[in-house]
Order: structure tokens, then C-alpha cells, then sequence
């Protein structure tokens, strides 16, 4: 009888545990997963990831469009939501308060190291910036110049078992004169500033030309460098090796376009998985849809890591389209379902940025109010929407979508401007502007207006409705079709379409504006009630 009960605590106890690892293994349940790329149809030019904890983070190039570096959570390295952004404002405000396009942040590195999230970017203009956060969420640290220069692009830092900091980085020849080449700089610990003029650890200008966006690690006591080469469209990856870390590096090609329709298949992240596997993100340049990111599969020869599949046998990975990956949690929802704003919170949808460095009277969310207010903001360059600060945009959030929002129209001034926009090198707008004391609505084109291009005013005709629903429905061939409606049912479709194209380093974005002609003491402004996205 005494030695029942010891025996029947032991059983209670062993119940008790699997019943915790079953109520455990039923909050996280893992599951292997066929997914397809790009695991993302989304303009995040230059991704790179690290692995904290239980999650994975990823930030990507923003150039000049604010709020910068996104930051995006996934459990599992398929599903990803963009939970924030690390720059609130690009420094100096003085240049970035006008739309500096294709300049700002270019392809940064995100790293976590002693409890705190570093992200490190290089201006292209004004040299190598950090900025720090303890949390994920933040608050972000303003951005500090760590390096000032011009060209000095794509930095990464790297900190060894023994606490040495180094920081790799490349060069961008339209303002330093020289590129193809990588340097490396001895940082200190805290990496807040190079301590020498560095060192070049690898020439691309023979075999590998346009080598940069450098991303460092180390494994099995080698230290490696992956870097993209060969440009955008048409480039590929290597994987650069050296027991030392200054040198001398043996390189490898590691991935390329092969037999594939993936372009430029380079510039990413390797990461490893909680299961031990090894991945790698990268982008493909696809037009007016921007850098959309894939996930290839790693694998390690001979200390050498292999990307995607090697179908032919060279040594060297192939993009592939499918795979199969272990993965936890899964969401099943793609980041552009929540795309749709109803205006009805205190703060923006996190998806909409400006072209410029943000200023309170261009406009806010009104939360209880229930819509987004935009106010006709006067501008000088009349002539095209090229040098417009206060447009606010969103990327192209899949392969095909329609756009649609509804506006309420207090318009003051001769010439106040407001509508639905297709912003790109090329860019087409639905708008309803004051001509003549009365409402109008009006449908404009323009081509290169970078280069100065004008507008095409296409359709003008009298509106006499206070509220208008503005339409477009963009095909996977990037042709966007415009339409307008006054009840958000009988629409009329614009019958010329208009083809989206790139901007400078980004996709095409689609969103919102609000200018005007005219400064006034009250000035004209328009209410959105709702943007929303659908199929």
C-alpha cells in the first residue's frame, strides 16, 4: 500500500505533463507546407532579415518615401505583416522636404546584437546612417551618421565571438566616382563609428561587375560575404569565403536566372530556420510592381551555400517557383488584405506613406469623424506631380487589384486639385478640380515627368454631385483602367488606359492628393471616406 501512492503521483504527474506538451504543441503546431513565390507581390527592394527569439524580422530599401525602413514580423518565414517602420523623418529635413526620388535609404542591414535591434542604411548623398531600438516596436533612435560621404552604400555590421565590430559596405559610382569594389572598416564596439579609412576585400570589375549590397556572417570559422553583381534585371548572387576576415576571399556564384523567367535573382538575406534549415531572400525587379521578394532554399556544400535548386548540375542555384518548408503558426493571409483603410482610428493605415518628409497641414486622419482629411496644399511646379511632396501612396499590393474610395469635395480656389493617382515615371490621375467657380471632373496623363513631361487632360466635364467614387482596376500587365460614379454603383469607364510604370528605385504606387494653385487663410480640402482594395 505505501508504495501505491507514490506510484499513483508518478502516473498524475506524467498525465499532467503530456497534457501540457499537448495543449503546448496545440498553440504552435508545426506542419510542412507547399508554398509559392514571391512570398510576397510587394515592392520591398533590397530585404534583410534576422531571426530574434521565436519571430523573424525584415526591413527593406524605402528611398524617399516616409514613413522609412519598414519592419515586418513572421513565425515563419512564408507569412509576413508589416508591423511598422523604423524613420519617422529623413535627415536633413531641409533636402527631404521636397520628394528626392530614388535617393534617401538604400538597401540597409538589420542586425540584433546585445539586446538591441540595429538597422544600418547608406544615402547615397550624405553617407552611412544607424538607427537603434531595444524593442522591435521601438522608439527608434534618429538616425545618426555614423560615416559621412557621398556613394558610400549598402553597409552591414558585424560583430565577432570576441566583441570586434567590423562594418562592410559598397560604392555607388554616379556620386563616388569608383564601384564594383566592397571595403571593410574596423567599427567600434558600439557601432557608432568607423575607425579607419578600411580595407577592399573583394573587386568585382573583371568577372563581377556592380558588385554591392554586401551582407556578412560567419559559420563553421569562415567568414562570408554575400553580395549581388551584374545590376537589377540581370544580376546574380555570390558568396565570397575567407578564414580571415580581412582576407584573402575565394568567391563563388551561388544563384542566377538559369533556365528560369526570375530576373536578377540577388540582393537578400540569408537566414537559418528553428528547424535548422537554411533560406535566402531575395528580390526580382518586376516593372511596375517593384522588387518583389522570394524565399529560396539554402544548402551547404563543401562549406559553400547553394540558393535555390541546382538543376543542371553546375554548382550553381536556380530560383525555383514552389517549395516545401516547415513552418509554425501559419496565417494564411496575405499582407495586402489589409491594405482597405476606413479612415475610422486616430492613425493611418500602416501601408500609406509620403513622397516627402511629412508636414501636419497637409492632412490627418479624424478617428471618431470617421474620415481622412486632405487639405489643397499650393505647390510650384503646376506643370506635373513630379515635385509634389504631399502625395500619399501605397504600394501596388499584388499582381492584379482594384482600387476604389470614396470623397466628399469642399474645394475653395480656382485650381484646388484632388483624386485618385497612379504615380510613377508616367502617372494618370481621376480628379475633380475647381475651374471657374464650379466643380469639374477631369482625367490627366503624364509621361516622363521626370524629364519634365506635361499633362494630357483627357476628360473634363462639369460635376455637380458633393461626393464622388473614383475607380481603378490594374491587370497583371501593370494597365490601369480608370472609372467614376456618383451612387459607388453605375460607374463610367475611361475608355483610353493608362500603363503603369516604375519610379526612380521603386514601383508604381497608387493613393491620394490634394493640392492647389492658390495660398488662402482657409484653405479647400477634401474628406476620404474610405480606400479600399479588392480583386
Amino acid at each position: 500500500m505505501n508504495l501505491l501512492k507514490p506510484i499513483f503521483f508518478i502516473i498524475v504527474f506524467i498525465l499532467l505533463l503530456i497534457g501540457c506538451s499537448q495543449k503546448s504543441s496545440n498553440n504552435s503546431v508545426s506542419e510542412i507546407i507547399t508554398y509559392t513565390n514571391p512570398i510576397l507581390h510587394l515592392d520591398y527592394s533590397d530585404p534583410d532579415v534576422v531571426q530574434v527569439g521565436s519571430k523573424y524580422y525584415m526591413t527593406a530599401s524605402s528611398f524617399n518615401c516616409i514613413p522609412g525602413l519598414p519592419l515586418l514580423e513572421s513565425e515563419n518565414l512564408v507569412d509576413w505583416e508589416l508591423i511598422g517602420y523604423a524613420i519617422k523623418q529623413l535627415e536633413p529635413d531641409s533636402v527631404f522636404s521636397k520628394p528626392q526620388h530614388g535617393n534617401g535609404v538604400w538597401a540597409p542591414a538589420i542586425r540584433y546584437h546585445n539586446n538591441m535591434f540595429y538597422i544600418y542604411y547608406g544615402d547615397p548623398d550624405f553617407g552611412i546612417f544607424v538607427v537603434t531600438a531595444k524593442d522591435i516596436h521601438g522608439p527608434w533612435s534618429k538616425p545618426l551618421l555614423v560615416k559621412d560621404g557621398k556613394g558610400w552604400i549598402d553597409p552591414c555590421p558585424f560583430w565577432d565571438e570576441d566583441g570586434t565590430a567590423w562594418l562592410v559596405h559598397a560604392w555607388a559610382g554616379s556620386r563616388a566616382g569608383v564601384k564594383s569594389t566592397l571595403t571593410l572598416h574596423k567599427m567600434s564596439a558600439d557601432g557608432r563609428e568607423l575607425l579607419d579609412n578600411g580595407i577592399i576585400v573583394f573587386d568585382g570589375h573583371h568577372e563581377h561587375k556592380t558588385v554591392e549590397g554586401p551582407k556578412m556572417y560567419k559559420r563553421n570559422n569562415y567568414y562570408y560575404i554575400f553580395a549581388p553583381a551584374g545590376g537589377v534585371t540581370e544580376g546574380w548572387q555570390l558568396a565570397l569565403r575567407s578564414k580571415n576576415v580581412t582576407g584573402p576571399y575565394e568567391v563563388e556564384k551561388v544563384l542566377d536566372q538559369g533556365a528560369t523567367n526570375i530576373n536578377g535573382p540577388h540582393q537578400g538575406a540569408w537566414v537559418d530556420a528553428f528547424d535548422g534549415s537554411s533560406w535566402f531572400f531575395h528580390f526580382q525587379d518586376k516593372g511596375a510592381f517593384g522588387r518583389i521578394v522570394h524565399l529560396q532554399p539554402m544548402e551547404w556544400i563543401n562549406d559553400w551555400p547553394v540558393i535555390g535548386k541546382d538543376t543542371d548540375g553546375d554548382g550553381i542555384g536556380e530560383p525555383v517557383l514552389q517549395n516545401e518548408i516547415v513552418i509554425q503558426n501559419a496565417r494564411r493571409q496575405q499582407i495586402s488584405d489589409s491594405y482597405s483603410d476606413e479612415f475610422n482610428t486616430p492613425d493611418l493605415n500602416l501601408n500609406w506613406q509620403w513622397h516627402a518628409n511629412p508636414k501636419a497641414k497637409w492632412g490627418a486622419p479624424t478617428a471618431h469623424l470617421g474620415y481622412l482629411r486632405l487639405n489643397a496644399i499650393p505647390f510650384a511646379e503646376r506643370n506635373s506631380l513630379w515635385g509634389v511632396p504631399n502625395l500619399l501612396m501605397q504600394k501596388f499590393p499584388s499582381n492584379n487589384f482594384i482600387a476604389t474610395t470614396k470623397i466628399d469635395i469642399f474645394l475653395h480656389e480656382e485650381g484646388d486639385l484632388a483624386g485618385l493617382l497612379i504615380m510613377g515615371y508616367d502617372y494618370a490621375y481621376l480628379a475633380i478640380e475647381k475651374h471657374n467657380d464650379v466643380n469639374t471632373l477631369v482625367y490627366r496623363t503624364c509621361s516622363a515627368s521626370d524629364k519634365g513631361g506635361k499633362e494630357n487632360t483627357i476628360l473634363n466635364i462639369p460635376w455637380n454631385d458633393s461626393t464622388v467614387y473614383f475607380k481603378t482596376k490594374v491587370d497583371s500587365m501593370g494597365n490601369c483602367q480608370y472609372s467614376y460614379s456618383a451612387n459607388d454603383e453605375n460607374y463610367t469607364t475611361i475608355p483610353e488606359s493608362f500603363l503603369a510604370l516604375p519610379g526612380k528605385w521603386i514601383g508604381a504606387k497608387v493613393g491620394l492628393f490634394c493640392i492647389s494653385d492658390t495660398h488662402t487663410n482657409d484653405a479647400g480640402y477634401i474628406n476620404v471616406d474610405w480606400f479600399r482594395f479588392g480583386n
